[in-house]
């Protein structure tokens, strides 16, 4: 018997759009969950972001397989009683609107608890639920800059730089998600759900790590040190004769092994080089004479070698190299999902691996509302009411084609 996945039996009334939250819920759908994606009759707005092929979203796609669609006007009375008959019986509800947008539409905490004390509620948002700036919208770029995330990314002297990926969106989805399997457990331990929330901002304070530690420690603001690491000496990336090698010796074993491979064992006792403090401080001095060796040899000669010495380090690629690489191949980190009436369309692969329950597509993104009369059907709708929804504008769903 095929063992089930994680959270096999678990219903998830999906409120989200865009990023955070969709990265949150495309985990639990990916561990199992049916998961059910509330859109407007719009739909999300990321169905058209990014390049279209064929009139469609490869960045919607990616963000939204194994999940179901369901079109409904939340604004309705009606809607609002669809929506409230699905979480009567669900599991886990997730949004991530500004705090309080759910109370305006009357399903505050309290409200939500006399449908369903077991429920899990989660939010994805900007700054949290309490504090000044509650009601202030955030974006990535915007939090990234209110978690001080940026000022440390980027070189010295120049001006705080922008993680290209949208960390801080991926960050919050992924702590929601944790959080909401987590409360789960406890449902089961205690009898009751709870709330779950995780913001955006926060998730980027907590990568501060060594650095918020340092601060911590000293009162020093970290300087933005580019390739360099913050707090190690030699470590980053170097010049090799046609490129640059990404090096990581994170502790005076794995040092010494670099040193002694290319040619400089002598730096580690020299007195003027001996500790990671001494070394650290004249960086700029050390990471000259590392490039003087390296450059004298390709980057595939030295990759070779330091790999074989037990030296971390490698190729700095760009994302075509990325997927051609054969580890990131045999890791399956891209793939390929088929998508009626749109041809295949490739994504990223799932980060989890599970030796007995993988992670599987059992199905694409939806299109728009495909589902909801499956869904509702589901929750008690006979056929009748569901064509009676559609006729008042409450419940969209796809046209038969002409």
């Amino acid at each position: 018997m095929t063992a089930k996945q994680p959270l096999h039996g678990i219903t998830i009334v999906d409120l989200t759009r865009v990023l955070s939250g969709p990265f949150c819920t495309l985990m639990l759908a990916d561990l199992g969950a049916d998961v059910i994606k509330i859109e407007t009759h719009k739909g999300d707005s990321t169905r058209v972001q990014g390049t279209l092929k064929n009139g469609f979203s490869w960045y919607y796609a990616a963000f939204n397989r194994n999940k179901r669609s369901v079109a409904l006007d939340l604004y309705s009375p009606e809607g609002r009683e669809v929506l409230t008959r699905m979480l009567s019986t669900a599991d886990v509800m997730v949004e991530n609107f500004r705090p309080g947008v759910l109370d305006k539409m009357g399903f505050g905490a309290e409200r939500l608890r006399e449908i369903n004390p077991r429920l899990v509620t989660a939010s994805v948002n900007g700054y949290g639920s309490t504090g000044p700036y509650v009601d202030r919208p955030s974006f990535d770029f915007i939090a990234q800059a209110m978690s001080g995330l940026m000022s440390v990314n980027g070189r010295e002297g120049e001006e705080p730089l922008r993680s290209a990926t949208p960390i801080t969106d991926i960050l919050a989805g992924l702590y929601c998600a944790l959080g909401i399997v987590a409360a789960l457990r406890a449902r089961d331990l205690n009898g009751v759900g709870q709330h779950v929330e995780a913001a955006m901002v926060n998730g980027a304070i907590s990568t501060l790590a060594y650095l918020a530690a340092e601060y911590f420690v000293t009162g020093e603001i970290p300087k933005r040190t580019g390739n360099d690491h913050p707090i190690m000496s030699p470590y980053g990336l170097f010049t090799a004769a046609d490129g640059s090698v990404a090096v990581a010796p994170s502790n005076d074993t794995i040092l010494r092994r670099f040193l002694r491979i290319i040619d400089l064992e002598w730096v580690i006792d020299d007195p003027r080089y001996d500790t990671n403090q001494k070394r650290y401080h004249v960086r700029h001095e050390i990471d000259a004479l590392v490039n003087e060796k390296l450059v004298a040899e390709k980057v595939d000669h030295w990759i070779d070698r330091l790999n074989k010495g037990g030296v971390p380090c490698g190729r700095a690629l760009d994302i075509a190299e990325v997927f051609a690489d054969p580890q990131v191949i045999a890791q399956e980190m891209a793939i390929d999902v088929p998508h009626p009436g749109r041809g295949n369309v490739r994504m990223l692969g799932f980060p989890m691996k599970f030796s007995q329950t993988p992670c599987v597509v059992r199905a694409p993104a939806p299109e728009l509302g495909m589902d909801g009369p499956a869904v509702l059907a589901a929750n008690g709708y006979s056929e009748d009411e569901i064509r009676a929804l559609e006729a008042l504008g409450v419940l969209k769903t796809p046209q038969p084609a002409a």
